[in-house]
């Protein structure tokens, strides 16, 4: 299990389920769950947080980085098992509690095609998942410390209406899907609602002083790697 540790003792285990991640943040006994992976990993994923000690008194809460079924499908399960709050961006809440998604559009030429013909179709039909209410619904920033961390919330639209960052000390930040670390070189998702609102949101990360950016898809991104995707993709659309 990969894990990172800031200077003020915060421990992020990622919880890796083939194609998705989520994390743990950790410290003096309380935890914090960022995502909840797809129906299908869910033995898994309570395997794992057993193995950090997780139970209901301890966990203080799930932040839904966005509402995609592949990062809510378990929120009601996870409320249910472990009696915690549901966090999630007010411009979601109605989705997670429908159980739906928001729609996206492909950033690249081939998801571009895909999203136009099929993304309405497969997210509102095929990609439902149960539904739960949201008990803490959060706008541009929330600080975390009433929950027992070093940290806040950053709210980072573009590849959902309410994407949300966890900041942890301005030294680790886990972004769902405000960034990609699969392809090489590269950090752009392949779908995003707004590409030029995502990349806007690239720079308020950058802002922040993170070092190390840990998406929810593929491996840990670096500053410079996003510095260097932030400038490429600001200057496409400074042209318009």
């Amino acid at each position: 299990m990969k894990q990172w540790t800031t200077k003020g003792g915060q421990v992020i285990s990622r919880l890796s389920h083939g194609m998705y991640n989520c994390f743990l943040v950790s410290c003096r006994g309380r935890h914090l769950l960022v995502d909840a992976c797809r129906k299908g990993s869910w033995k898994n994923l309570c395997r794992e947080l057993d193995e950090q000690g997780v139970s209901g008194g301890s966990l203080a809460g799930l932040v839904l980085t966005h509402t995609h079924y592949d990062h809510a499908e378990n929120a009601a399960a996870i409320k249910e098992r472990y009696n915690t709050k549901i966090i999630v961006h007010q411009k979601e809440a109605d989705y997670v509690r429908k159980g739906e998604n928001p729609v996206i559009h492909g950033t690249l030429p081939l998801t571009g095609w895909i999203s136009d013909r099929l993304s309405h179709l497969y997210l509102s039909r095929f990609f439902r998942y149960r539904p739960v209410d949201g008990d803490l619904t959060i706008a541009d920033r929330y600080d975390l410390s009433p929950l027992g961390f070093q940290g806040h919330l950053l709210a980072t639209p573009g590849h959902s209406p309410g994407s949300l960052s966890v900041i942890l000390e301005n030294e680790i930040a886990i972004v769902g899907d405000a960034l990609f670390g699969v392809f090489r070189g590269s950090v752009i998702p392949p779908f995003a609602a707004d590409e030029k609102l995502m990349v806007a949101s690239w720079g308020n990360l950058l802002k922040t002083g993170c070092f190390v950016y840990l998406p929810a898809h593929g491996t840990a991104r670096d500053r410079e790697a996003l510095e260097r995707q932030y400038e490429k993709y600001k200057r496409k659309y400074e042209r318009f």
